[in-house]
């Protein structure tokens, strides 16, 4: 978040010096109101820029074994530009290295790693571990102490990249 801070100033100062430039350009003949105005879109635009790249810049620093099986695109009140535009606020990720079939008389049932990473005023990363059942394609969290909570069962549709992901290795 500090260098997000030192970028949006650095943009600022940058396009405020383009002002100044095409004050100096037309002999002081531009009015001096273009100066914060050039600031402020310059900010502005550094920080709009940030939200659209978000999403592609996380993705590439994932390693190899990490599997993006879920995006979230939301328009914001606050950021009109986001209404006609919805980027990416938030992603799941499955880490196949984590993907284990469960050694019962059940082989359907599998068990993984779902990351969740968010973008707020600082990014957010949670992880769960959770469990399938391929055959029915029912998805249950398990709680802190191991047991699964049946109270968030969820179940996938076919199509689900979740459900093809983790069943299919």
């Amino acid at each position: 978040m500090f260098w997000t801070l030192v970028a949006t100033v650095f943009c600022g100062l940058g396009a405020a010096g383009i002002a100044l430039g095409i004050r100096a350009a037309t002999r002081n003949m531009a009015p001096k109101w273009i100066i914060p105005v050039f600031a402020g879109i310059g900010m502005l635009g550094y920080l709009i820029y940030g939200e659209y790249t978000w999403f592609d810049h996380k993705q590439s620093r994932l390693p190899d074994e990490a599997v993006v099986v879920s995006t979230e695109r939301k328009g914001i009140f606050w950021r009109p530009w986001s209404m006609a535009y919805p980027y990416v606020t938030a992603f799941s990720t499955v880490d196949t290295d984590s993907i284990s079939r469960e050694d019962t008389s059940n082989s359907d049932i599998v068990r993984f790693t779902l990351y969740r990473f968010e973008q707020k005023i600082t990014d957010s990363v949670s992880h769960r571990v959770q469990i399938i059942n391929c055959a029915t394609r029912e998805l249950v969290p398990l709680g802190s102490d191991g047991t699964p909570r049946i109270d968030n069962l969820k179940v996938l549709e076919r199509s689900d990249k979740l459900y093809s992901t983790v069943c299919s290795s």
